[in-house]
């Protein structure tokens, strides 16, 4: 395997400005003392997650991509070093963080946690296993019976057992109510499931001891579609059996990245399961989970497209190429390349922004005791949502595809790996639902069938971030969120059919307007030295783009469905 050029140093100090400044931190830490305590740590945490990840996982990613995961003798192989760097990923107890204390986890801010999070990611994308465990274990903390929760949350928040969320099936991807593994009641009153489920993540791993799958299945006693569906906690192994409780790795896929990542079919075969929350509920319970999975998607962009941001910076200032005979000059000088890497930092400084952003909103609606706040922090978190996940999974690749631009010929080489980044990238836009789901549900659940609570409060609080920012580019935020609205409005009143043909262009004009906001706020902030100088340079260069960007999409959202028809 050849010699790859690793990442720059992660610069914490841009990470911990970004978190102390991010919107509702300071309103998050003064109403929960818990969260504030583990505040506190912030900085250690952001600093020492940073140094494991530089000196353990940054290593273990290439031979993760060169290798892979691979099924022998029906079990999922994972690549050298793997199991190890897992054990150190436990004993340092990062996969406890951000879980509950009363089950043995490190209770911080959902942002922290994202901090961390970003910088694993970073330089391991593949190692994605704790966000997906974190995720599986708010669903059994939510609907599992007691006992459970004490059997399995202690075990999962110490890296011991592992827990996937299964969902998609060969002809249920999307359309849940599609579902067909079973579950049904044997002799002895327990729950017995049997079906296919694909694309599980880390479906099997040699990692832990046992897994637990947090499934979704078809009870036939209950009606068809969503309504006949109930959600299932299936252990791979039971206590005391000595044999597999019915769960069988099928295969694992080869795909175009994220290859150290096992990508498995599993099929469950008369396997015990244990009934949490209700019997018919199974897919609205799921909902306590799927704002941390599309976070984590936003998180997991959020790392390749930093990594790439630097790599380019420091290529770019390395570099020497054009400029007058006999003297080149460092590529960063051509105004070509300049204009790329203020792309490249603003899109990655306002997606972090945005992350911290609606991790703190979450926290807030969680934790407040005020109704009105709580209302607000829910409505705004439902409307960056989308917003968040796509603008994560797209910058991931749009970004390190940039990077590739920026090195030319030696970024599209294994040298660097900026190359492996657009790999791993591309699933990003596809992961818990594709863009094009993530549009329909913010025209239609947060526009066309709601009373714009969440559209209201952003343009409040991005109204408020345009007037207070000293930056004569933070007009064009202004334009832009006009054009938001009267989108908005205009879609309500259009046919549904046109709507949805608008519909990925005005997730794209959310997502602009979302962008302008936290750079606004940015140039707001109170930031002295070389970090909130380059926050503020990118975050500029965002806002300069914005009405642009926003007139753009805005007439793509308008144009309705005629444009569409197509002849053989």
């Amino acid at each position: 395997m050849s010699h790859r050029t690793p990442f720059p140093p992660a610069d914490t100090a841009i990470i911990l400005a970004q978190l102390q400044s991010s919107y509702g931190w300071d309103e998050l830490l003064a109403l929960n003392e818990a969260l504030a305590d583990g505040a506190e740590s912030a900085d250690g945490i952001i600093e020492e997650s940073a140094k494991f990840a530089t000196g353990v996982l940054e290593d273990l990613n290439g031979s993760m991509d060169a290798v892979g995961a691979k099924v022998v003798d029906g079990r999922v192989k994972t690549a050298p070093g793997h199991q190890e760097a897992w054990r150190q990923l436990a004993e340092a107890g990062w996969i406890g963080l951000g879980h509950p204390a009363e089950y043995g986890g490190h209770e911080v801010p959902l942002s922290v946690w994202a901090a961390m999070q970003g910088l694993m990611d970073r330089s391991c994308m593949a190692m994605m296993l704790p966000a997906l465990m974190i995720s599986a274990s708010k669903l059994i903390h939510a609907w599992a019976e007691q006992e459970i929760k004490e059997e399995w949350l202690p075990k999962i928040a110490a890296g011991e057992w592992g827990a996937t969320i299964c969902l998609s099936e060969p002809d249920a991807g999307s359309d849940l109510g599609a579902i067909r593994t079973r579950a049904v009641k044997d002799d002895n009153g327990d729950w017995r499931i049997t079906g296919e489920k694909i694309w599980i993540t880390y479906g099997d791993q040699d990692l832990t001891d046992r897994i637990g799958h947090c499934v979704l299945a078809r009870d036939p006693d209950l009606p068809p579609g969503s309504a006949g569906l109930s959600l299932f906690l299936v252990p791979t192994k039971l206590e005391g059996e000595p044999d597999r409780n019915g769960v069988f790795t099928r295969r694992v896929e080869e795909k175009m990245g994220l290859k150290g990542s096992p990508t498995c079919a599993i099929g469950f075969e008369n396997a015990k399961g244990f009934l949490m929350g209700e019997p018919g509920r199974g897919l609205s319970q799921m909902f306590v989970m799927i704002t941390n999975m599309r976070l984590a998607v936003a998180i997991h962009g959020l790392g390749l497209a930093s990594g790439a941001t630097d790599t380019a910076w420091e290529y770019a200032a390395e570099r020497k190429q054009g400029g007058p005979p006999g003297s080149p000059v460092p590529i960063i000088e051509h105004a070509d390349v300049k204009r790329m890497l203020l792309d490249m930092r603003g899109r990655t400084e306002a997606l972090r922004a945005l992350i911290f952003a609606q991790a703190n909103v979450v926290d807030i609606a969680a934790h407040t005791k005020d109704e009105a706040q709580k209302a607000e922090a829910e409505a705004l978190a439902s409307w960056l949502l989308p917003i968040v996940k796509t603008a994560g999974g797209e910058a991931a690749f749009d970004v390190s595809s940039m990077g590739v631009q920026v090195l030319g010929g030696a970024g599209y080489t294994r040298e660097w790996p900026i190359e492996q980044n657009v790999r791993d990238a591309r699933v990003l836009p596809v992961f818990e639902g594709t863009t094009g789901m993530q549009a329909l549900d913010l025209v239609h659940r947060r526009v066309r069938k709601s009373d714009g609570a969440g559209l209201r409060a952003f343009l409040q609080v991005a109204r408020e971030a345009a007037e207070a920012s000293p930056v004569e580019e933070a007009r064009h935020l202004s334009v832009a969120l006009d054009l938001l609205e009267d989108g908005a409005s205009r879609l309500r009143n259009m046919s549904g059919t046109d709507a949805n043909a608008g519909a990925t262009e005005f997730l794209s004009l959310a997502i602009a307007t979302a962008q302008g906001w936290v750079a606004a706020r940015l140039t707001a902030a109170d930031m002295d030295g070389e970090t909130g100088e380059q926050l503020k340079e990118a975050a500029r260069f965002v806002l300069s783009n914005v009405e642009r960007l926003a007139r753009y999409h805005y007439d793509g959202a308008l144009a309705g469905s005629a444009r569409l028809s197509a002849t053989a």
